[in-house]
């Protein structure tokens, strides 16, 4: 099995080629990337077979922004015959994968899969009985064994392969399913919730999303952002010229404040989260977030980067490179993470962690 398999939103294959390729090349791991426009997928094909586990263990996933999930495969597994497509598919996993946790059987997000992810579902509990009986899956389901990936890209045209819980997406397709709130202002509301479930462990949530914390919503109208921090109880103050929704001010844990997120500057010295979701140039953008950061204005911030026509990776990766300088510059040790969400459209969103104070001395977090 020298290839993995990388899922990411359709029309960014490009920008998940360019990744893996710079990232595993960077740990010398060679290959080339198989790119389909639109499909909703990439393949990474190694020149040595045994890089491609390397790299689903070495190269940590959440350092990855385009991609939704990834895993392991070997050959296409083609013509699959209509009356019998599991012997094939065990075949081709026996050997490879011994009692794996749990069972995916996927197609890219693409509006061609829908159909294909019918079939999925259906096949999934045959399958999973097929390979129970032949040693690929436990008799139960674990978080502590691989997981048993079949990637469909085609009726009867299938990837199998693997790839570890402790390094990949918890998520079916890699996508979360979330619901959206009736009461919320607007969509938007759901890049935030994705992105606190992405970046933040769940078993850190009572700690770092806390009743009572203060944040700031840097250009909030008409409140979607603001609406998942009033959810868990903040005080948030609001900051745009334009309204926000009646809903969250009577809810009295918001303040309104009408100016420009650019220019705002907070009067409060402890304000945990700062969140922006601003349509501005990357860099521009960028540049006020390292300012809050460098500055110790908020302890974590949650932002988005509108990504340009072309060369997307390279304006991220140049967006990155830029905070983590300042971040360095001036002593401060923070986190950095960046995804593009399911609910992003053409942009990112970044998650930096405070981890030291700008203050020389004084430590932040435990």
């Amino acid at each position: 099995m020298n290839k993995v398999v990388l899922l990411c939103r359709p029309g960014f294959e490009k920008e998940c080629a360019a990744e893996i390729t710079d990232k595993a090349g960077r740990r010398e791991l060679f290959g080339f990337a198989r790119v389909k426009e639109n499909a909703g997928y990439v393949i990474y094909e190694c020149y040595q077979a045994e890089d491609a586990e390397k790299i689903i263990t070495g190269l940590p996933f959440s350092s990855l922004i385009f991609a939704r999930q990834w895993f392991v495969v070997g050959e296409l597994l083609q013509h699959l015959p209509p009356e019998d497509r599991i012997t094939p598919i065990v075949g081709m996993l026996q050997g490879v994968v011994e009692k794996g946790g749990d069972l995916r059987v996927e197609v890219a997000d693409t509006n061609e899969s829908k159909e294909l992810m019918k079939f999925c579902r259906k096949f999934t509990v045959p399958l999973r009985a097929a390979l129970r009986e032949a040693g690929v899956l436990t008799h139960y389901e674990t978080p502590k064994r691989p997981v048993v990936h079949i990637f469909f890209i085609a009726p009867g045209c299938c990837y199998t392969g693997y790839s570890y819980t402790n390094n990949n997406s918890p998520y079916y397709m890699g996508i979360p399913r979330l619901k959206f709130p009736a009461d919320a202002p607007s969509r938007s509301t759901l890049k935030l919730e994705e992105a606190l479930h992405v970046f933040i462990p769940e078993d850190e949530w009572d700690e770092r999303l806390a009743n009572g914390m203060y944040a700031v919503d840097l250009g909030a109208c008409p409140g979607g952002w603001t609406y998942q921090l009033v959810q868990r109880n903040m005080w948030v103050y609001s900051v745009d010229n334009g309204p926000m929704a009646q809903s969250l001010m009577d809810t009295g844990q918001v303040t309104w404040l009408r100016e420009d997120g650019f220019r705002y500057r907070p009067s409060r010295n402890n304000i945990s989260w700062m969140v922006c979701d601003m349509v501005e140039k990357p860099a521009k953008v960028a540049a006020l977030m390292a300012e809050w950061l460098v500055n110790g204005w908020c302890r974590e911030t949650i932002f988005n980067l509108k990504l340009p026509m072309k060369k997307r990776y390279e304006e991220v990766s140049q967006n990155l490179a830029y905070i983590q300088a300042q971040l360095d510059e001036h002593g401060v040790n923070a986190q950095i993470q960046a995804r593009q969400l399911y609910h992003d459209r053409e942009e990112v969103t970044v998650h930096v962690r405070r981890l030291w104070a700008a203050v020389g001395g004084r430590r932040d977090e435990r």
